[in-house]
């Protein structure tokens, strides 16, 4: 792919993004299970951009949390809107997240928060930015210093006394812990340097994608909770930080986890 269809697609996102704001199919709710919260601007997103990319890129698969997904070896990844609970509860820390797999990495990915604008783009081997300014490595504070951000998961809650205990300890060490509630948003953040960590017991690859790529080109590490290198057609435990960041989680993670 060329430039100009990268521009065509950051420029997709942000208009299937303006979803968000129509308050009918913000207010059209549904449960696909217990605190997992879809709402029509969920699947209008999800149905609106996977129509857009088959034009542009027609031999490319379409994998995406609201569709069925095509394990093909080059797809693009799409979280419609990773942060459904934000966006129900106005919350307004929501983005969409677009991936590109070219069947061995992330190509290209954009993360974008249509409340505050923030739009976050990287091509593998060209950095990442943030709102045009292209991103520097991500700095390795000291832990007193660090920002570390985790995520529970409302639908997880199997895995509550886990994740909580590694955030106590994790806690007990670091500045102060954060829960933002997007995913994708939070991973982003930890490669421009805001945040310095994150960890979570289980996601899907579509609330990651884009941003592992961000973590790579920010000289961020990330992996699973055994070490093993992040897969991108399952769900996965999931950890990343700057490089001291990371090697303090996985520690807390080896000491408090029941097993991934």
């Amino acid at each position: 792919m060329v430039l100009m269809e990268y521009n065509k697609i950051i420029e997709l996102v942000k208009e299937a993004s303006l979803f968000v704001f129509d308050k009918e199919l913000r207010e059209s709710v549904s449960m696909k299970g217990s605190a997992d919260f879809v709402t029509a601007v969920d699947l209008k997103i999800s149905s609106y951009i996977k129509e857009k990319l088959q034009v542009l890129t027609p031999d490319i698969g379409f994998m995406s949390e609201e569709e069925d997904n095509e394990l093909t070896s080059k797809r693009w990844i799409l979280d419609p809107i990773d942060g459904t609970t934000n966006l129900v509860y106005d919350y307004n820390m929501s983005s969409v997240s677009l991936a590109y797999f070219d069947g061995e990495k992330i190509d290209f990915g954009v993360i974008y928060n249509p409340y505050n604008k923030d739009l976050f783009v990287a091509k593998s081997g060209e950095g990442a930015y943030l709102n045009s300014k292209k991103l520097s490595c991500a700095p390795d504070r000291e832990l007193e210093n660090c920002l570390i951000e985790f995520g529970a998961g409302s639908t997880k809650k199997q895995y509550t006394e886990e994740s909580f205990e590694i955030a106590k300890a994790v806690f007990s060490s670091c500045l102060d812990i954060r829960r933002i509630c997007s995913s994708a948003l939070a991973i982003a953040y930890v490669a421009a340097g805001k945040l310095n960590g994150y960890f979570e017991r289980s996601i899907k690859p579509w609330d990651y994608a884009a941003a592992t790529l961000f973590l790579k080109e920010c000289g961020c590490e990330c992996s699973d909770w055994t070490g093993e290198k992040i897969q991108y057609n399952t769900a996965s435990s999931f950890v990343c930080g700057t490089p001291k960041e990371y090697n303090f989680l996985m520690s807390v993670i080896s000491e408090h986890s029941k097993g991934v």
